[in-house]
């Protein structure tokens, strides 16, 4: 029977996806100590999710007036730690959570990243994944060095032939390649670890690698692009799609038009999970929840959603009135999310700032599933049934109440139904996934020209 996959949406930072979610009375305020990630590991790993994955960016949200003042003083993302680092702290409070985190192929090295990953692969026995991002607005640039965002879709050509490499790398070394047999003084077979000698339009990276395959092979990839450029970049490469889809039936279209492109890459549709961002609030019963709900939606201030819409969108909200359009040139200048941009100009061709803040929902908590544990498991399994996912990413309201809300009330009512499972199914994330560890250069069968 088909089940859900099921993915906590993590950020090592003051707060969660929701920019107001640190003054909830219940939220944590140690979220720069370790045990506030192994908690959360530990609870996550309790209620059997897949992975917990950690969303980045690589600055403070200061679009908004070119200050970041707003941003520490209303909190909005103001403190934010390196994933990788805080991932190996969860890691080592957990034994069967997927551990993933968010690295850029604009501002690192190739050869870094694939590293980096592997050896996290290694020191986890097969849990780790990669968000592979490409970053989005000035900021982050300047924080690297450079003056501005790279061009949208220049950044996903650079990404194709990252990917290329860091894979590369990954299949250096075969599986059989080590053999320490002392007796002979024979560490491993040169004949099985491979120079890369890649050339090409971006990169050029040499090789050999230094380290070797782990128990799943390589790292799982998560890709989050919506755009069109960026599904087919997801595609291509990715092995967990993140999508957020407005409704149901949008999501029934999108979930069969992306298979269908991962089919047309030669590669196989049920390989690749697609999950759909959720926000729940649960409760024992559906008033309970209703009373948790109303607390919550007093937490986000308007500065929230002009801050992350600038941030987004890389565009200073703080130029326009609330009610002053936006020019075609202004909107095709935001070079940022672009989906988001999108699908506010689908309902309104020449949207206020009022109504990208209305329509996007930003800093706001999207489309919320409030109830006790048999409503959330009905919209659950509405959309899983459909279907138009594989399974969700669960944004957290606040921290740690919101995780630990979602296994006590739901993940006992989807296990009753056998729409999820009660125990991992083995030691790595492709195990639990149901993904098969690939082969050497498997990732090649996709090399069809996408731009």
């Amino acid at each position: 029977m088909r089940q859900m996959v099921m993915v906590g949406f993590l950020q090592a930072q003051n707060c969660t996806n929701l920019a107001s979610s640190w003054r909830h009375p219940l939220s944590r305020t140690d979220s720069w100590s370790p045990d506030f990630y192994r908690h959360i590991g530990r609870v996550l790993e309790q209620g059997k999710f897949h992975l917990g994955f950690f969303d980045d960016r690589l600055s403070m949200p200061d679009m908004y007036g070119s200050d970041h003042g707003h941003t520490v003083a209303h909190g909005i993302r103001c403190v934010k730690l390196d994933a990788v680092t805080v991932l190996t702290v969860m890691g080592m409070a957990t034994q069967r959570l997927g551990l993933g985190a968010t690295y850029s192929t604009s501002y690192y090295e190739p050869f870094h990243v694939a590293r980096l990953f592997a050896t996290l692969d290694l020191m986890t026995h097969g849990r780790a994944a990669w968000n592979v991002v490409t970053s989005l607005n000035d900021g982050e640039a300047r924080n690297m060095g450079r003056d501005e965002v790279i061009d949208h879709d220049l950044r996903y050509d650079r990404a194709d032939e990252f990917m290329e490499i860091v894979l590369g790398h990954w299949d250096a070394w075969e599986d059989d390649a080590i053999v320490q047999d002392k007796a002979t003084g024979l560490f491993a077979r040169p004949d099985k670890v491979h120079r890369l000698d890649y050339q090409g339009r971006f990169f050029r990276s040499r090789g050999p690698f230094t380290v070797p395959r782990s128990a799943q092979g390589h790292p799982v990839i998560i890709q989050a692009g919506s755009s069109g450029r960026g599904k087919k970049f997801g595609a291509r490469w990715g092995d967990i799609i993140f999508v957020v889809y407005p409704n149901i039936e949008v999501g029934k279209r999108d979930y069969a038009d992306f298979k269908a492109l991962v089919a047309g890459l030669g590669r196989d549709p049920d390989g690749v999970k697609i999950t759909h961002l959720i926000n729940t609030v649960a409760a024992s019963s559906q008033a309970e929840a209703e009373d948790k709900w109303a607390e919550i939606e007093k937490l986000p201030l308007e500065i929230d959603a002009l801050s992350l819409l600038s941030e987004a969108l890389n565009f200073d909200f703080a130029r326009k009135a609330m009610d002053e359009p936006f020019t075609a040139a202004e909107l095709a200048a935001m070079s940022g999310l672009q989906g988001i941009r999108d699908r506010v100009v689908a309902v309104k061709k020449n949207p206020t700032v009022r109504d990208f803040i209305q329509i996007s929902g930003r800093g706001r908590v999207h489309n919320p599933i409030v109830g006790g544990p048999k409503e959330v498991a009905d919209q659950l399994e509405l959309w899983f049934s459909a279907p138009a996912c594989d399974g969700f990413v669960l944004s957290a309201t606040h921290v740690p109440g919101a995780y630990e809300d979602f296994v006590r009330f739901v993940v006992p009512e989807l296990q009753r139904r056998g729409l999820f499972r009660k125990d991992f199914a083995g030691t790595t994330l492709r195990e639990n996934l149901g993904l098969p560890v690939p082969a050497i250069g498997a990732w090649r069968t996709s090399q069809l020209p996408v731009g």
